[in-house]
């Protein structure tokens, strides 16, 4: 049986290829999410991508989550330093987490050094651009497998 990973986009992230490529790259979120996609398969893990703008929506996917996915990869954009509620959610329902984030967060603004989700995530891996998410897979494969 294969095993699934929601792979959850927060704010803005559906601009990239157009949204600051400098920081974000040229790719878009539907060419990272193939890519990703494609490479879950080679390790065995389904992987369901998703983006949305509204916190809401986000928290509701990872209610989902439980029972339906063994493990969470999110990038949570902006929400990554605002959000109590994704961080509840995750917490909520015990999957282990990945944070991703494209670029390294540590070296922009001091208001992005601070994470609501890291506490609740079992690593966080930032500043690689697009390979976080495919980094992300296969940092998350033992604690699902």
């Amino acid at each position: 049986m294969t095993i699934s990973i929601l792979v959850l986009n927060g704010p803005n992230l559906n601009m990239l290829g157009k949204r600051e490529p400098g920081i974000y790259g040229a790719k878009t979120l539907a060419q990272i999410g193939d890519e990703t996609t494609a490479f879950g398969e080679s390790l065995g893990l389904s992987v369901d991508f998703r983006q949305s703008n509204h916190e809401g929506v986000l928290v509701d996917w990872i209610h989902e989550a439980l029972g339906r996915h063994r493990g969470i990869i999110i990038n949570p954009g902006a929400y990554t330093h605002t959000s109590v509620a994704l961080q509840d959610a995750i917490r909520a329902v015990g999957l282990p987490t990945i944070e991703v984030h494209l670029s390294n967060v540590f070296a922009r603004e001091a208001f992005r050094h601070h994470s609501y989700i890291s506490p609740v995530a079992v690593g966080v891996i930032c500043g690689f651009g697009p390979q976080g998410y495919t980094l992300a897979l296969e940092a998350l494969k033992p604690h699902v497998a």
